[in-house]
């Protein structure tokens, strides 16, 4: 009876064209996110050694400075996602709130083109402040094309998450291939081209979306009364005065004040999803209580996940052996590429996976999928940790593979854990705050996006990366994320109940 009460707090979907089993809608939506993701990644793979070489000529010293600036910048742009889904919520509506957020984001890779420091903290604020009203709300809208117990639902958003990371995989073979190419130093690299081709990839992406939005009729128009062109215009205002205060947070306030910031907003999230819960029912608040528990141990994946922009570009730089055969040297950032590709490989298994077990009733729940995801991003360290102990050559390099290797485990954890989570949050958020919720999941990104920052510049110390340091480091995470994995798998029946048959 409660269920049922439930689930007519929310409107149905609306009746769409399908293709290949789900509503057509999701496809433009997907190739949309191509485009962030596309502009994302280029500039990830290459910031930390963007600064590193610009900025310290070079010098190993630079990779402490260089990880809590990519730990900050991944922090706010999850961070800001909680404002860009409290907009969509209640401002403008989700379509145009992607529309402002683009526009924002694309200005803000074009200024990362100009090489100061001053500009580099500007352009970042831009790509913060427009990534933060974009990314949450294409996810909403995801799952706003399914009912709410519609069983294709964590399928859709597996295909979405595959879909999407076709652009992850493009961003750094392409703008790698074009930082290498275009130089005239071999030993340097051209990392405003790079920049150049994000923002024209977050170009393209928003004309997708502008012309391609006609086919999600209702779904992200603003509510009734709400369509006002001058509330867009209040929006671009207010994220044009967010950018002085991101600029601030990046170069006053640092990673370690940052933190605490993040702690308290996160708190302030968690209340006012509670509060609004109980306005619903007390299994509402339950449901609220189940997503929250799990937000905590996204925390710590997405902690030691991101390392992909610091430790571990510094540690194919410096202490990977990166001669193929034939003398050819393989870029740095194209290990940027191993995680997106093993996830399209990786992600219809993983589907069919599940659809398997759920036919026989013995899919894993919820908790139970993010406990394997944590396991299986520990293994990863596991990988890196024996190659730093047990395979250092002559020349203290270790071999490629086992960092290829890492990066695929921590996929398998990924697809475990993440496109399940952006399910999650559309089932069990409070129906008239989903977007807001999308945004607290992102704010659990950021505050693992700050503390890889700071456990980055650990790893580094004074002096950059060394073999010692990187086994330490690598150790420490590997037995932290495989005993919070042990221990979520060891609660999840708990997590199960308060779910109240959500799966």
């Amino acid at each position: 009876m409660i269920e049922a009460i439930d689930n007519t707090t929310l409107p149905d979907a609306p009746e769409f064209p399908q293709w290949f089993g789900h509503p057509r809608p999701l496809w433009m939506l997907f190739m949309t996110e191509f485009w962030e993701r596309f502009a994302f990644y280029s500039v990830s793979w290459a910031l930390a050694l963007y600064i590193v070489q610009q900025f310290y000529h070079g010098d190993p010293s630079g990779q402490a400075w260089a990880s809590r600036i990519f730990g900050a910048y991944t922090a706010l742009i999850y961070g800001t996602c909680i404002f860009g889904g409290w907009v969509a919520d209640r401002v403008i509506g989700y379509q145009r709130t992607i529309l402002v957020g683009a526009l924002v984001m694309a200005a803000g890779l074009f200024v990362l083109m100009l090489p100061s420091r001053a500009m580099l903290l500007l352009g970042l604020s831009l790509v913060i402040v427009g990534d933060g009203l974009f990314k949450p709300n294409i996810s909403t809208m995801v799952g706003q094309l399914y009912g709410r117990d519609d069983p294709r639902r964590d399928r859709g958003f597996t295909l979405f998450y595959m879909g999407i990371n076709a652009g992850a995989l493009v961003a750094p073979l392409l703008t790698g291939w074009l930082a290498t190419y275009f130089t005239a130093n071999p030993m340097q690299q051209n990392f405003r081209l790079v920049f150049a081709a994000a923002g024209v990839g977050m170009l393209v992406g928003l004309a997708w979306f502008w012309f391609g939005r006609r086919r999600l009729q209702q779904v992200g128009r603003p509510a009734p009364g709400a369509g006002s062109i001058a509330r867009v215009g209040w929006v671009v205002l207010g994220a044009i005065a967010a950018v002085p205060l991101i600029w601030l947070l990046l170069s006053r306030v640092g990673a370690d004040g940052l933190q605490w910031l993040l702690g308290l907003l996160f708190l302030a999230v968690a209340t006012m999803l509670l509060v609004e819960a109980a306005r619903v029912d007390r299994v509402q608040v339950h449901r609220v209580l189940a997503m929250l528990i799990i937000f905590a141990f996204n925390v710590l994946f997405w902690m030691f996940y991101y390392q992909f922009g610091t430790s571990f570009n510094f540690l194919a730089e410096n202490i990977v052996d990166r001669v193929m055969p034939g003398g050819w040297v393989f870029p740095v950032g194209w290990f940027q590429s191993v995680t997106p590709l093993a996830i399209i490989v990786l992600a219809p298994l993983v589907t069919l996976a599940w659809a398997w077990l759920d036919r026989r009733r013995i899919e894993p729940s919820i908790p139970r999928k993010f406990g394997l995801g944590l396991v299986f991003n520990g293994l990863g360290f596991l990988v890196l940790m024996f190659a730093l102990s047990k395979l250092l050559g002559a020349n203290d390099l270790i071999p490629f593979w086992p960092l290829v290797l890492c990066y695929v485990l921590q996929t398998l954890g990924e697809l475990c854990l993440s496109p399940i989570g952006l399910s999650m949050v559309t089932k069990l958020a409070p129906p008239r705050l989903v977007g807001f919720a999308m945004g607290g999941w992102f704010l659990s990104l950021a505050v693992g996006g700050n503390l890889s920052g700071l456990f980055a510049s650990r790893i580094a110390g004074s002096g950059g990366m060394t073999v010692g340091s990187a086994l330490a480091g690598f150790t420490f995470g590997f037995w932290l994320l495989l005993g919070a994995g042990v221990l979520l798998l060891l609660v999840s029946p708990l997590v199960n109940r308060l779910m109240h048959g959500v799966r």
